[in-house]
């Protein structure tokens, strides 16, 4: 947790202090030049910036002699970053693949990474610079847009507020002038856009975006219960749930990701480790009866 009783810090040593409890947890230690080569300080106010962070936290880290460096002392705990598994291994991910990521000189520990190879959307960038300028200038749109129910394209007039991400694809969260009702629009079935006047409709009034609902999340009940223990480790569950808060809007997406959207009987449970406990709740959001 990023603590905030050192506000009389600059802006600069809280960024420094930042990278060395980043460097001290993930690599185990630091030494002066870490500090003056990604830094880019002087030895002298490197020596300064350990020893303070050193008074103002004992026992987080310490000198050690034999190999002539800091190491992370017992009683760390981080006070200027967030420790976040998570976000560490998809940075680690982002540098393997060659895409910049913000702070990637403060990484040290690079193991080879895999993902999973998916195909490129068909982005075009005229019409993704169009849609973000329509979002943030709140103005219209009018579209040439391949839906999957028709054979030809048509012309659609929207009014786009958000963009949201499915996992695979990217969509336009926009009001439908046409169907009079918000919805998504799939990016890379936009094949023209221009922008319009100003927008009419407000991001307030799309509700499906705006509220939530918690899916409640379980080890499927045919489990042995070791696999039901593994499993309540893998989604980090409390007490044998994992709760998810997802907007509306998402809900399907989710679900679909998560293989929630079918009953569960029809795959093995070893296949399908997780159900839902308050699926009629969710499913009734949907405007569906629980499969």
């Amino acid at each position: 947790m990023i603590d905030g009783a050192h506000t009389q810090l600059t802006r600069w040593q809280r960024d420094r202090r930042a990278f060395l409890e980043h460097r001290i947890f993930w690599h185990g230690s630091i030494g002066l030049a870490d500090l003056m080569s990604v830094m880019e300080i002087s030895r002298a106010q490197a020596s300064k910036d350990i020893n303070a962070y050193i008074a103002d936290h004992p026992d987080h880290l310490f000198y050690d002699k034999s190999a002539r460096t800091y190491v992370m002392g017992a009683g760390f705990t981080p006070h200027y970053i967030v420790i976040d598994p998570a976000e560490h291994l998809e940075s680690l991910a982002t540098v393997a693949m060659g895409a910049p990521v913000a702070n990637s000189d403060w990484i040290i520990d690079q193991p080879d990474i895999l993902r999973l190879s998916l195909p490129a959307r068909g982005l075009d960038p005229v019409v993704v610079r169009t849609v973000i300028h329509a979002c943030t200038g709140k103005r219209g749109l009018e579209i040439s847009y391949q839906s999957m129910s028709a054979e030809t394209p048509s012309r659609r007039e929207i009014e786009p507020h958000a963009l949201a991400h499915d996992g695979f694809r990217w969509h336009a969260r926009a009001f439908c002038l046409k169907d009079q009702v918000f919805k998504d629009f799939v990016l890379s079935r936009m094949l023209e856009a221009a922008l319009g006047g100003p927008a009419a409709s407000a991001p307030e009034q799309d509700h499906a975006w705006s509220e939530t609902i918690t899916l409640q999340i379980a080890a499927h009940p045919n489990l042995s219960a070791g696999q039901r223990r593994i499993t309540e480790l893998d989604y980090g569950m409390t007490d044998g749930v994992a709760e998810l808060v997802v907007r509306k809007c998402m809900l399907f997406y989710n679900l679909k990701r998560l293989g929630l959207d079918t009953c569960p009987a029809t795959r093995a449970p070893q296949d399908q480790q997780i159900v839902l406990r308050n699926a009629d709740e969710v499913f009734a959001a949907l405007g569906r009866k629980a499969p």
